[in-house]
């Protein structure tokens, strides 16, 4: 939840049109006060009012001044979309502008260390390091350094406008989290902000294929897979089509754990159920993959993901809460694969057969 305060609800929908009017003829003090009565008033308005404004809001992002608060005006686009504005209008112009200040991120990082000693690290990303030295030190025009420092400084405040799109629609996803992804990882990997819930939410699969080798039994299968933020609730599902449907032997997920994973009304706070792994996660190589992973580590192989399951080498367990609330995950068994099929998938892995382990 972006915002929480709740109030008498009062006129939201000409402050957003004050807003956008103030936004289009370049009037700075105008939109500033305009800015001020819509972030009030998006925590006061009716989600119906929400409704209509989230696009319009969302709207303004390109045009809004890039070293003004465009953050928190995503924010509110981003708050009125968890009270029923449509993401898909809302996406291009929040996501866009995600990208862009990734982007600029990432430049202001990689003029930062053009000119920096080995031992010179990067700065924390805080607005209160930006000062006529530091500007300097990024070099170019002052504007356009201003720009690259605040969005140093403010890229993790777009992460909550981002999953409010993100985790509402798999056409945003398809349309958008791709393109965007490998920045986000890369600012990431400078290990200076915390970008793990864009970073996944990005990398989320839809409608994805996967084959599941159960290596145990000699089994193959074909599963269609989306929406799966992490490999925790993956490694849940897996078992529930699997071990629930009587495929392969061992103790299936509980219908709460289950339920956790796929009911696409989100549970209320965090629950206390759990769920106890019934596999050992394996890529085709036989390197573990991580349930704190995502269904994205999965190597693709002649096309497919490919993902080998065996005995839990020890018994874990974990909280049956799903990494995004709002996503809920699918996995469909699509067919038994035949025994000439998996035969033909196993000879690509490091198994082998399928009986035996690598040595």
């Amino acid at each position: 939840m972006i915002f929480k305060r709740k109030r008498e609800a009062s006129g939201f929908a000409a402050d957003v049109s004050e807003l956008e009017e103030a936004v289009a003829v370049r009037d700075g003090d105008r939109t500033g006060r305009a800015f001020t009565a819509v972030m009030t008033g998006v925590q006061s308005a009716s989600d119906a009012e929400r409704v209509l404004a989230g696009p319009r809001l969302a709207a303004l992002l390109p045009a809004f001044p890039p070293t003004g608060p465009r953050p928190m005006l995503a924010m509110a686009a981003g708050f009125c979309v968890e009270r029923g504005a449509d993401p898909v209008a809302c996406a291009e112009p929040i996501l866009g502008s995600v990208h862009q200040d990734l982007l600029d991120a990432l430049e202001f990082a990689r003029r930062w260390t053009a000119v920096s000693a080995a031992d010179d690290e990067l700065p924390q990303p805080d607005e209160k390091i930006i000062d006529g030295p530091l500007l300097a030190r990024v070099g170019g025009e002052v504007h356009e350094a201003t720009r690259l420092a605040l969005a140093w400084c403010s890229v993790e405040e777009w992460q909550p406008p981002a999953l409010a799109v993100l985790c509402r629609s798999a056409e945003v996803r398809r349309r958008h989290a791709s393109a965007i992804l490998p920045a986000c990882r890369d600012l990431a990997a400078l290990e200076r902000h915390d970008l793990k819930c864009l970073a996944y939410a990005l990398a989320v699969l839809d409608d994805e294929p996967l084959v599941v080798l159960h290596k145990p039994t000699g089994a193959g299968f074909e599963v269609r897979i989306g929406g799966i933020g992490d490999n925790f609730q993956l490694h849940t599902l897996l078992a529930h089509i699997l071990v629930g449907g009587g495929h392969v032997p061992g103790t299936a997920p509980s219908a709460e754990s289950v339920r956790l994973a796929m009911d696409p009304e989100p549970a209320q706070g965090r629950s206390r159920t759990a769920t106890t792994g019934a596999f050992e996660l394996l890529a085709p190589d036989g390197e573990r993959i991580w349930n704190e992973g995502l269904p994205d580590d999965i190597p693709v192989v002649e096309g497919r993901r490919l993902i080998v399951l065996d005995e839990p080498s020890y018994q874990r367990s974990w909280n049956a809460d799903r990494f995004f609330p709002h996503l809920p995950g699918t996995a469909e068994l699509t067919r038994v694969l035949t025994a000439g099929e998996t035969r033909t998938w196993f000879a690509r892995t490091s198994t082998g057969n399928g009986i035996s382990r690598p040595s």
